[in-house]
């Protein structure tokens, strides 16, 4: 756990995206799709088919998801189903196809594996991605999509360290700073330490 993070509940920064181009707000941007896509479908059946699997091919069913903000796509094995952010559509139709096969690739490798328990990007779904034809797939997905500002609304302070967290909401729950209690008390709980509301103008104590 990082120093610079220090409170036992806590949310992942991400970094920033690098500048937008040809993204929402561009004058030449195209519409975004939306719901299903039966050509996207038709292609990711026939994919499927192709690799000897014709029973989970006729059930796969493409979906563009206008309520994905920050994920390029995702794949639930139970219904056979590729969600994509229709973010894709103002990148490239080149970044379209590698988003459905990195998915398609989920669903093939958990059809493969039947109730056996497999990773999520382990040797089944790269070998999935090599046979439709993305070898070498990186498991995750670096692409330019903006991400929702949040204002954080309550701070809280620790009392020993002064370290400061900032939340969207307020704590319903006890918290204490997570660095105090790793140094002081083996990483449990002590009250000693437990985070204190504080103004967000307040600056907290030197």
């Amino acid at each position: 756990m990082s120093r610079n993070l220090p409170f036992s509940r806590q949310q992942l920064e991400l970094f920033s995206p690098p500048p937008e181009t040809g993204l929402p707000g561009s004058a030449s941007a195209p519409p975004l799709p939306s719901g299903d896509d039966p050509d996207l479908t038709d292609l990711s059946r026939s994919l499927v088919a192709s690799l000897g699997i014709p029973d989970l091919a006729k059930r796969v069913l493409v979906h563009w998801n206008p309520r994905l903000r920050t994920t390029a796509g995702r794949a639930y094995r139970t219904r056979a189903l590729i969600e994509l952010n229709p973010q894709l559509v103002r990148i490239s139709p080149e970044e379209i196809d590698r988003t459905l096969r990195h998915e398609l690739a989920h669903l093939v490798a958990a059809h493969r594996a039947g109730r056996r328990k497999i990773p999520a990007h382990g040797r089944d779904w790269r070998h999935a991605c090599s046979e439709l034809g993305i070898p070498g797939e990186s498991r995750c997905h670096d692409l330019p999509f903006k991400r929702r500002q949040v204002r954080r609304n309550f701070s809280y302070v620790c009392p020993a360290c002064h370290h400061r967290l900032l939340r969207v909401r307020r704590l319903k729950s006890a918290a204490a700073c997570y660095h105090c209690c790793r140094t002081h008390n083996h990483g449990r709980f002590d009250p000693r330490f437990q985070l204190v509301e504080a103004r967000l103008d307040a600056s907290p104590p030197p």
